[in-house]
C-alpha cells in the first residue's frame, strides 16, 4: 500500500508540472457539457449602428500587452476597419520579448490567424481561442509552445487572459463573423503600442528589430485600414508582398518582396524616430511622405 501511495503521489506531481509547462493547456480543453457562443451587448450593436457597421461584418483583434488592453476592430459598410471596442487585460505573465520555448510562461506576439476550428465553447476558463502559435514565422526560427489562448477566467501562464465578462462578448463578436462567413480573423499581439515614442522608451532593449518588424506591420493596418497580407521568407515577416506565390519561411526572400508603399513608410518612421530627443513626451511623425501623414491622421485620438 505504501508503494501504491507512493507511485499515486509520484504521478500527481508530473501531471502538475506538466500541466504548469503547457500554460494555459491543461485546464483550458476541459470538457463542459454546456456550450455557450458569447453575447454581443445591447450597447455595443448601438454602438455599430453609429460606426456604420454590420452586426456581421468580419473583425480584428488587436493586443497591447504593456497597456493589458485587447481591441475589437471591425469592418464598416466602406471596407475599412475601425475600433469598435477595448477591454483590459485581466492577467497575463512573462515580459515584452517574443515567446520562444514551451515553459517560458511567454505569452505570443506576432500576427495570427484564428479560424472556426480554433474557437473552445467547452473551456473551463469559460470561453477561449487558440491564437495559432506557433505560426510559420514561429516554426522558422524553431520556437515552441503550444494551446497558448485568449479566454476567460482571468488566471494565466503564458496565455491572455479576460474576465468573464469581457470574454462573453469578445468571444461573441468572433462567433458572429465566422456566421458572417469571415474565414480567418487576424490577430496582431504586440509588447505595447507601436508609436515612434514607445519605441524611443525601449531603445535598447534587445528586441529592438522584432519590435520594429511588428511595428512595419501595425503601420500597414493603420495606413490602409485594412488587414495586412502577412508573409514569411528569410525567417521574417513580410507585409502586403509584391511578390505573389507561396515563400518558404526559411529561404532567402525573392527580390522585389517589400511592398514599395510600406518601406517607405517604415523609412518615413525610422526617420521619425532617430530625430525624437530621448526626453520627449511627444509622439510626431516629421515628414511630409503621403504614407506617414496617413498614419498620423490614423493615430490622432488612438494613441
Amino acid at each position: 500500500m505504501t508503494h501504491i501511495a507512493y507511485v499515486l503521489g509520484k504521478n500527481s506531481v508530473l501531471l502538475v508540472v506538466a500541466a504548469h509547462l503547457v500554460g494555459c493547456a491543461g485546464s483550458v480543453y476541459a470538457p463542459k457539457t454546456a456550450v455557450r457562443t458569447g453575447t454581443v451587448r445591447t450597447s455595443t450593436l448601438k454602438q455599430m449602428e453609429t460606426l456604420n457597421m454590420d452586426r456581421r461584418a468580419p473583425v480584428l483583434i488587436r493586443i497591447y500587452k504593456e497597456e493589458s488592453t485587447l481591441e475589437v476592430w471591425k469592418q464598416n459598410r466602406s471596407g475599412k476597419f475601425a475600433l469598435l471596442r477595448s477591454y483590459p487585460i485581466c492577467k497575463f505573465s512573462g515580459n515584452l520579448g517574443p515567446k520562444l520555448v514551451q515553459g517560458d510562461h511567454q505569452a505570443p506576439k506576432g500576427f495570427y490567424d484564428i479560424t472556426p476550428s480554433q474557437m473552445n465553447p467547452n473551456s473551463s476558463e469559460y470561453l477561449a481561442f487558440n491564437t495559432g502559435f506557433p505560426n510559420a514565422y514561429n516554426r522558422s526560427l524553431e520556437r515552441t509552445g503550444s494551446f497558448l489562448m485568449v479566454h476567460g477566467g482571468c488566471r494565466s501562464v503564458g496565455c491572455y487572459a479576460m474576465t468573464d465578462s469581457a470574454m462573453e462578448e469578445i468571444y461573441g463578436l468572433v462567433h458572429e463573423a465566422f456566421k458572417g462567413d469571415q474565414e480567418k480573423i487576424q490577430l496582431q499581439a504586440f509588447p505595447f503600442r507601436m508609436t515612434a515614442r514607445n519605441l524611443a522608451s525601449h531603445a535598447a532593449d534587445p528586441n529592438m528589430p522584432f519590435w520594429e518588424m511588428l511595428k512595419a506591420g501595425s503601420d500597414a493596418f493603420l495606413a490602409t485600414e485594412q488587414p495586412p497580407k502577412v508573409a514569411v521568407c528569410d525567417r521574417r515577416y513580410v507585409f502586403n508582398p509584391a511578390v505573389a506565390g507561396d515563400l518558404n519561411p526559411s529561404a532567402p526572400c525573392p527580390l522585389g518582396i517589400d511592398s514599395i508603399a510600406i518601406a517607405e513608410a517604415h523609412q518615413s518612421v525610422q526617420s521619425s524616430f532617430a530625430s525624437i530627443p530621448s526626453n520627449t513626451s511627444a509622439l510626431a511623425y516629421r515628414t511630409d511622405d503621403a504614407i506617414a501623414q496617413k498614419l498620423r491622421e490614423n493615430l490622432q485620438g488612438l494613441y
